[in-house]
């Protein structure tokens, strides 16, 4: 029970995908400029994250490595995840038509989100099971939804700051982004993950 928490935990703050392990870049920079789609957004990695996380882990431990097929591992992950991604944007256009339409683009961007992808691979090579894959995959996304609400609420304040001109927008933003990494690393020393 406690390595979970360790898991959970280091996967939340000491090796943050966004901040950490600069993964998820694109919607991180992209979907943060107001907090309701920011959370959104990590609301609906997360659902992809745990269950990609969880897919990709079966695929991976009854198929491809009893069949000898580790070679097919990148495409397979990518199939299932590009498939999953597919399920939560029918379900967001069914039940959250608003949410849908302000994620606009972003949504099938999952698809290419850098995070997702990596959470499979890290998964595999941590050799985790299917409990500390899911426990890692839910940190992943809390996270990444941190790290995403925390720039929307940055970037909304930012509106109404004096920024010189050539640093508005995406240029106080990678600052900001900068920042907030190395205010992360503070939580190093926390975990050795």
């Amino acid at each position: 029970m406690a390595d979970l928490a360790l898991i959970f935990v280091g996967s939340v703050l000491v090796n943050n995908f966004v901040l950490a392990r600069f993964l998820g870049i694109c919607p991180f920079l992209g979907v943060s400029k107001e907090i309701e789609t920011a959370l959104g957004m990590g609301m609906a990695t997360t659902f992809v994250l745990v269950l990609s996380g969880a897919a990709t882990w079966l695929v991976q431990n009854y198929i491809l490595a009893p069949f000898g097929l580790p070679f097919l591992q990148n495409v397979a992950f990518i199939l299932i995840i590009a498939s999953l991604v597919q399920l939560v944007e029918m379900f967001l256009q069914k039940t959250s038509p608003g949410l849908y339409r302000a994620l606009g683009i972003f949504l099938p961007l999952i698809t290419t989100n850098c995070a997702i992808l990596g959470l499979a691979i890290l998964v595999v090579q941590k050799d985790y099971t299917l409990i500390q894959t899911i426990v890692f995959a839910l940190g992943a996304g809390a996270g990444f939804t941190l790290a995403l609400t925390m720039m929307a609420g940055i970037r909304e304040q930012l509106q109404f700051a004096d920024v010189p001109k050539p640093l508005q927008g995406a240029g106080i933003a990678l600052i900001t982004a900068g920042l907030m990494s190395m205010a992360f690393m503070g939580f190093s020393g926390m975990i050795a993950m």
